[in-house]
C-alpha cells in the first residue's frame, strides 16, 4: 500500500510515517518511480508505534523495543531478550508514577467541582441552589 493509504488506515500523518522510517521504526520499499510502499503488516506496526509513543516512550526506546514485540497483538516475540527487562521496568515505574500523579490531579479537580457546584462533599451530589459566583 502507498503512504497515503497507510496514513488513512492508521490516522497517522504521512509526515509522521516518514519520521518513523527515518528513525528505523517502519520499513518501506520503493517503486521504480520512488514512491514508498508498505506491506499490510505495517498497519499493525504503526498502531503499535502510536501506543508506545502514547505511553511516553521516545523513538530511540521504541526502536529498541519493537524487535521484541509482535505487531499483531503487542505480545513478546521470540526475539525478546532479557537485556531489555531492567529498562522496561524503569519505563513501567515512570508510567505508574504518571498515573498516580494524574489520579491525584483528578481528585483535586473533583474536590474543586464539588465546591464550585455547591454540592455536598460527603454525598457528592449537587445542592438545589448553585454556589454563589466568585467574581
Amino acid at each position: 500500500m502507498k503512504i497515503g493509504e497507510l496514513a488513512r488506515r492508521t490516522a497517522v500523518s504521512e509526515r509522521s510515517l516518514r519520521y518513523y522510517e527515518e528513525q528505523g521504526l517502519l520499513v518501506s520499499t520503493r517503486t521504480p518511480c520512488g514512491h514508498r510502499t508498505y506491506p499490510e503488516r505495517a498497519v499493525d506496526r504503526v498502531i503499535r508505534i502510536q501506543e508506545l509513543f502514547a505511553a511516553g516512550l521516545c523513538s530511540g526506546k521504541i526502536a529498541e523495543l519493537l524487535p521484541c514485540m509482535r505487531d499483531e497483538d503487542g505480545g513478546p516475540s521470540e526475539a525478546a531478550t532479557p537485556w531489555l527487562v531492567a529498562d522496561l521496568r524503569r519505563q513501567r515505574a515512570r508510567i505508574d508514577k504518571q498515573i498516580a500523579e494524574l489520579m491525584r490531579t483528578r481528585e483535586i479537580l473533583d474536590d474543586v467541582i464539588v465546591v464550585a457546584s455547591g454540592a455536598s462533599a460527603e454525598a457528592g451530589v449537587e445542592t438545589a441552589e448553585p454556589a454563589p459566583s466568585r467574581r
